[in-house]
Formats: C-alpha cells, sequence, structure tokens
C-alpha cells in the first residue's frame, strides 16, 4: 500500500474516518439526483451509462442511454450489432472509440464469460476499454464491492480536502488519490460512497464556480478550513489542440443527391459518413496567428486533386461559404466548403461513396462536423433564396412606382437582415449579417 506520508498527506483516523462517511452519505441520501441508471443493478446498465458519462453531461446522455438500450437491450445484442446501427446510436456524443470497444468487450464477455457480465473487479478490468474508474464504478455500484471510482471530479475532492500538492491532470499521480479512496470508500455502501463524491464533484465542488459555503464535507476540508481553497486541485494547462485546415467538397448530381463518403477505419471519424474531405497544405502553426475565431482562412485549393481522386469533373461554383469550425480533444478544424455539380455521377470504385438525398442523411451515422456543414450549407441556400426574394420584391416596389415606400421593405426583414440605413439609399444597402458572409447589392434608387 501507497505510504501517504512520503507525499504529505496525513489521513485521519477511525472515528474521523467513520464520521466522514455518514456526513457525506446522510447528504447524498437528501439530495441525490433521480437519474435512471441508478434505478438499476444491471452492470450492463451501469457500464453503458458510465462510458456515456465520460466527457459528457448528464442531460446530454439520458436520451442517448435510453436509445441505447432499446436498440441494444442485452450484451448480446450490443456483440453482435451492425456497426452503422451502433455508429447511429452514438451519432454525437463524441469520443467514438468508446462504443467501438464497448463491443469488442461485449464480445469478450459472450466468448470468454459466456455471455455473463463478470463480478469481480479484476475481470471487469480485462474488458476493452474499461480502465481503473469504470471497473471501480461498475464493481462497487452493480455488485456491491468496495471499490473506488476514481475520476477528476473525485480527485478534486481529495485534493481539497487533503490539500494535495500534485498536479491532478498528470496520470502517474492517479495512486495518490487512489490510496486515499481505499481509505475513506465505506464498505457497505461502496456504490452509493462513489456516486456521492462523482456528483458532489460536479456541482458544488465543480472545476468552476464552486460554492464550498454549501459543501456537506466542509469542515472535513483541509483547503476550506486553512483558507486555501482556491489553490486547490493542482492542474496545469493542457496542451492546445492541433490547427487543421480541411477542404469539404459538397458535390450534387443532376438528381440534386449529394455525395458522401465513409471515412476509412482506424482513422479518426473512421465509419462515420460525410462530405469528401481532405486536408490541405496548409502548415498548423499558422493558425495560432488569428487569435479570433470567426477568423477566415485562406486555402490551397484541391479541386484537380478532388477530380482525380475521385474521377469526377464537376462544374464549381462561386458560391463561398462561412468555413466550419470544429474542436477535437487533441484538435481544431477549420472547415472550408467548395461546391459542384456533375453531369456523370459515377465515381471510382476504391471509395466507399453514396448519392444521398438531403431528406436521407439521417439515415447514416454522421459526426458532428459533418452535421455542421450541413447546417451551414443549407443556410447559406436559405440566405442566397432570401436574396433573391428581396430582389423581386424591390422589382414590385418600382414597378408600381412604390420606390418611396422603401421603408415597408425593412419592416419585412427580420432583425439580423435588416439593411436600411435610410430611405434615400434603400436599394443600395448591404446584408451585414448574411448567412454566407457575402453582400447583396441592389440597384439604386436615384
Amino acid at each position: 500500500m501507497l505510504d501517504l506520508k512520503e507525499y504529505g498527506i496525513v489521513m485521519w483516523d477511525a472515528e474521523k474516518i467513520a464520521s466522514f462517511r455518514r456526513t457525506l452519505l446522510d447528504w447524498y441520501d437528501r439530495e441525490k439526483r433521480d437519474l435512471p441508471w441508478r434505478r438499476t443493478r444491471n452492470p450492463y446498465y451501469i457500464w453503458v451509462s458510465e462510458i456515456m458519462l465520460q466527457q459528457t453531461q448528464v442531460q446530454t446522455v439520458i436520451p442517448y442511454y435510453e436509445r441505447f438500450l432499446d436498440w441494444f437491450p442485452t450484451v448480446k445484442d450490443l456483440a453482435e450489432a451492425p456497426e452503422e446501427k451502433l455508429l447511429k446510436a452514438w451519432e454525437g456524443l463524441g469520443y467514438y472509440s468508446r462504443v467501438r470497444n464497448m463491443q469488442k468487450a461485449a464480445q469478450q464477455i459472450m466468448d470468454d464469460f459466456d455471455g455473463q457480465f463478470p463480478d469481480t473487479y479484476e475481470n471487469i478490468a480485462k474488458l476493452k476499454g474499461i480502465g481503473p474508474y469504470t471497473a471501480g464504478a461498475i464493481s462497487s455500484i452493480a455488485f456491491g464491492l468496495p471499490e473506488p471510482a476514481v475520476d477528476g471530479n473525485v480527485m478534486r475532492v481529495m485534493a481539497r480536502l487533503f490539500e494535495v500538492n500534485y498536479d491532478i491532470g498528470d496520470a502517474k499521480n492517479r495512486k495518490i488519490f487512489q490510496a486515499i479512496m481505499d481509505i475513506l470508500i465505506d464498505p457497505n455502501r461502496p456504490g452509493d460512497f462513489n456516486q456521492a463524491l462523482m456528483d458532489l464533484g460536479t456541482d458544488i465542488e465543480s472545476a468552476k464556480n464552486p460554492r464550498p459555503d454549501e459543501s456537506p464535507i466542509r469542515f472535513f476540508c483541509a483547503a476550506y478550513l486553512n483558507g486555501t481553497y482556491d489553490k486547490y486541485p493542482i492542474k496545469l494547462p493542457k496542451k492546445k489542440p492541433k490547427p487543421m485546415q480541411i477542404q469539404a467538397f459538397i458535390i450534387r448530381n443532376a438528381k440534386g443527391e449529394f455525395l458522401i463518403e465513409k471515412n476509412i477505419e482506424g482513422r479518426l471519424l473512421g465509419g462515420f459518413w460525410s462530405f469528401p474531405i481532405v486536408e490541405t497544405d496548409f502548415i498548423g502553426q499558422q493558425l495560432s496567428l488569428f487569435e479570433k475565431d470567426d477568423s477566415i482562412l485562406e486555402t490551397v485549393s484541391q479541386k484537380a486533386i478532388f477530380e482525380k481522386n475521385y474521377a469526377l469533373k464537376p462544374e464549381w461554383t462561386n458560391n463561398s461559404f462561412t468555413p466550419v469550425k470544429h474542436t477535437f480533444s487533441h484538435q481544431k478544424w477549420t472547415i472550408e466548403m467548395v461546391e459542384g455539380n456533375v453531369k456523370n455521377d459515377k465515381p471510382t470504385s476504391d471509395k466507399e461513396l453514396r448519392w444521398v438525398a438531403s431528406q436521407d442523411f439521417d439515415q447514416f451515422p454522421m459526426a458532428t462536423p459533418q452535421k455542421k456543414m450541413i447546417k451551414t450549407y443549407e443556410d447559406s441556400k436559405k440566405g442566397i433564396a432570401l436574396g433573391a426574394t428581396l430582389f423581386l420584391i424591390h422589382q414590385v416596389y418600382r414597378a408600381y412606382g412604390l420606390a418611396k415606400q422603401g421603408i415597408l421593405l425593412k419592416e419585412l426583414l427580420p432583425k439580423r437582415y435588416k439593411t436600411i440605413p435610410n430611405k434615400s439609399h434603400f436599394l443600395t444597402s448591404k446584408i451585414q449579417s448574411y448567412p454566407t458572409q457575402r453582400s447583396v447589392t441592389y440597384c439604386s434608387s436615384s
């Protein structure tokens, strides 16, 4: 067992530990949240919830959790699920390696444990994608084993509780917090003890805007009692995501269908469908020169490369689109979109491609960057349609000699499309909030 004194931590005596457990669990019994995975001891259900809750907020998880168990009610169903249905069930949650690992773990359970979820910490920890935290959570909540579930929230609470002077973001320091929890965990109610600390760490003792005066364990907390609460936990800044410049190709055939491609397995977003995308010849460090998130970046044209790689010859439009931005844990994408139309819609056969109508997009698993591209494209088309409508309205005004009543045109516009600075120049006004970031100029009334 780790000697905590070597790390400057003096553990409490048995009486204080027992008092701490009672105080924490009494608070949990009064204040615990009613969550669907807390109404069961089924280890499969608890496992699904714990994996989903990694990097994702509780309220976001609930509908995903319920749908996932509706689609895959048993370990066997998960083990045998088609990949596209599996990814569709996870669509929007991000960190997609989680669900792929879950399926591999489900297959392990079927092969190595005769379809029965393992009931010891050691065997649970052998499953693909299950680390010490998840193994501890399942062991304690589903099987009542006195195994700590130590995640970032718990480490934050422990760091304040004992004024731990070690970085909670450094993986090698996890053993310190594990050792503390090994001593503190309630052997009679280990699942509730772990969940109480999880609730405390996500709310009252959160990383941002904590409320230490409301904490039920404040009189046990060294940082609170010593006035050092703001110092803990110690956590060094994370490395910034690497900037990436991406080119996306919006290609439509004569039927108005869109070309989408299935991303290669083993790569980021592997298995998901999107418009064809390529990384452009762009030095990533340049992106850091732009401090504003709305910077529009110059990109190297990749049209010729697309034509060669996809065996298509689009007629490229001059339409421009607002760059789409999306940040992963390790990459920050800026996606420039170009649009083209093709008459011959028989692309290369060495890629997994489909022509799909926009109303059928929801039949394919698509990650958040693709959904953002679709929305940006659709908003742009709506903006172009609005501009054409306004031009027609203006023509009607002119035809009936009503140009002097141009102020009425302004009243027809939503606030974000206000364009008319005064009556005399209303026909030369520019749309400043146009969704495509372009200006539309009308004829002069003079």
